[in-house]
C-alpha cells in the first residue's frame, strides 16, 4: 500500500513535468514582458520549482537513503542549471538570433538540463521498488512523462542522448515489471519507439 504523501507526490511530479515542460506551445508567449521579455519567460522561472519539489516530496515520503538523495542532488543541479542556460538564451533569442545563442540554448542548455531530468528520474525509480502497481491514472500519468520525454528531445536537439535514456528507463521497467516501476516501461517503451521512428524519418 502506497503512502498517501507517497503517492500524491508522485502524481504532481509527473503533472508538472509533462505539463510545465509544454508551455512553449502557449501562444505568442502570452504577450510581451517587462524589458522586452515574454510573460511566458518568466512563468518558466517556476518550473524547475514545481518539478524538483514534487519530486523532491517522493523521496522524502520513501524516507529514501542519502545515496537516492545525492543522485536527486546532482540531477537537480544539473536541471536547474541547464533550464536557467536554456531560458535565458531563448529569451535573448526573440530579440538577438546568432549562432552564440543558439549554442547555449539548444546543444548546452538542454542537454545540460536533460542529463538533470534523467539522474532525477534514476532517484525515482530507485523508489519504486517493492511497491505496489499503481492504478490506471498511474499507467495515464507515465505514458504522458514518456512521451513529453520524446518531444522535447526532438524540439531540443538530445534525440541521441534521449534515446539512450529512454532504453536505459524501459528496460529498468521491464525488470520492476511486478511492481511500481513497470510506470517506467509504459512511458519509456512508446518514448523509445517514437524517437527511433523519428530519427528514421529525418
Amino acid at each position: 500500500m502506497l503512502s498517501i504523501v507517497y503517492s500524491r507526490s508522485l502524481v504532481a511530479a509527473a503533472l508538472a513535468y509533462a505539463l510545465l515542460h509544454h508551455i512553449g506551445l502557449l501562444p505568442d508567449g502570452l504577450g510581451p514582458g517587462p524589458e522586452d521579455t515574454r510573460l511566458l519567460d518568466w512563468l518558466d522561472l517556476a518550473v524547475p520549482w514545481l518539478v524538483l519539489g514534487s519530486a523532491a516530496a517522493v523521496l522524502w515520503a520513501d524516507r529514501s537513503r542519502p545515496l537516492v538523495w545525492l543522485l536527486f542532488g546532482a540531477g537537480a543541479i544539473a536541471y536547474t542549471s541547464g533550464h536557467g542556460i536554456h531560458l535565458a538564451a531563448n529569451s535573448i533569442g526573440h530579440e538577438v538570433a546568432n549562432d552564440t545563442v543558439h549554442l547555449w540554448d539548444e546543444p548546452v542548455g538542454h542537454h545540460i538540463w536533460f542529463v538533470g531530468v534523467a539522474l532525477v528520474l534514476a532517484a525515482l525509480a530507485l523508489t519504486m521498488v517493492d511497491k505496489p502497481r499503481p492504478p490506471v491514472l498511474g499507467y495515464v500519468l507515465a505514458l504522458a512523462v514518456g512521451l513529453t520525454w520524446a518531444t522535447n528531445a526532438v524540439g531540443g536537439g538530445t534525440e541521441v542522448f534521449s534515446l539512450l535514456v529512454a532504453l536505459a528507463a524501459t528496460a529498468y521497467g521491464w525488470r520492476q515489471r511486478d511492481s511500481l516501476g513497470v510506470v517506467l516501461l509504459v512511458g519509456f517503451l512508446p518514448a523509445t519507439a517514437t524517437l527511433v521512428a523519428l530519427w528514421a524519418a529525418s
